[in-house]
């Protein structure tokens, strides 16, 4: 039964979404909204220009500050710990979590949908990402304030919260829409969240990356995890409109 809500559309767009396969919708959006994201991350050299004055002030002043408390709070135990931890989110491990809920996620509901989702989320996170280094090219903190094993590629924006943010943000998203009770959906939701903010300040701590550069990530991850949602319910309401007239949509 076609979902009420998703259905009320004016005549000419039901007609225009009944033409178009809810894959068509999917990745034309992915596709649009994904040339928006990765312009945001060009922009954001823009932002970072405006408060990366080498004086201290605007948003970047609390880059120092923020290092220099991660400096009072470490051991060798606790910086263990948080790399253990942050490496979750790093170029080896966030892919085969992605690949592993994509390939399960994908044969539970018999689906290319989360594939081709959580795909699009982590793609999406290395442009972004790429983009936004080449642009910008700042700086790490230095090595010598930093917890080894020390990265070298330019600091702006933070790939690892990026991937927190997207990643696990959409897995997330595709495992709540299966919930049924609200206490689930809001337990998955607020995990997520955590996990995200959790290692984006892991990188800050380990001195990884300056505070700046988790704050970009974050607002970065966001946005592209804003796009690849609003894709994905761009399809169910070409695919509602398809059913409501017959038109049957082969996942």
């Amino acid at each position: 039964m076609p979902h009420p809500t998703r259905t009320r559309l004016p005549a000419p767009l039901r007609r225009a979404a009944a033409e178009v396969h809810p894959y068509t919708a999917l990745l034309l959006t992915l596709v649009i909204g994904g040339l928006l994201a990765y312009a945001l991350s060009w922009l954001a050299e823009e932002v970072y220009d405006s408060v990366a004055v080498g004086n201290g002030e605007g948003i970047a002043g609390i880059d120092r500050p923020a290092l220099d408390v991660a400096l009072t709070l470490r051991s060798p135990v606790v910086d263990t710990v948080v790399t253990l931890f942050t490496d979750l989110a790093g170029p080896i491990v966030m892919p085969i979590i992605a690949a592993v809920a994509a390939l399960v996620l994908g044969l539970r509901r018999r689906s290319w949908t989360p594939v081709i989702l959580i795909v699009a989320a982590g793609v999406g996170s290395l442009l972004m990402t790429v983009a936004g280094k080449q642009v910008i090219g700042r700086e790490r903190p230095p090595l010598e304030q930093a917890v080894p094993p020390y990265e070298y590629t330019p600091s702006f924006p933070s790939g690892h919260t990026l991937n927190a943010v997207v990643v696990v943000g959409v897995i997330a998203y595709l495992l709540i829409l299966r919930r049924r009770t609200r206490g689930a959906k809001l337990a998955l939701g607020i995990g997520a969240a955590a996990f995200a903010v959790l290692v984006g300040l892991s990188r800050a701590f380990l001195g990884h990356h300056w505070l700046t550069d988790v704050i970009a990530g974050w607002l970065l991850g966001g946005a592209w995890l804003a796009v690849v949602i609003t894709a994905h319910r761009a399809s169910l309401v070409v695919r509602d409109v398809r059913a409501s007239r017959g038109i049957h949509s082969s996942e």
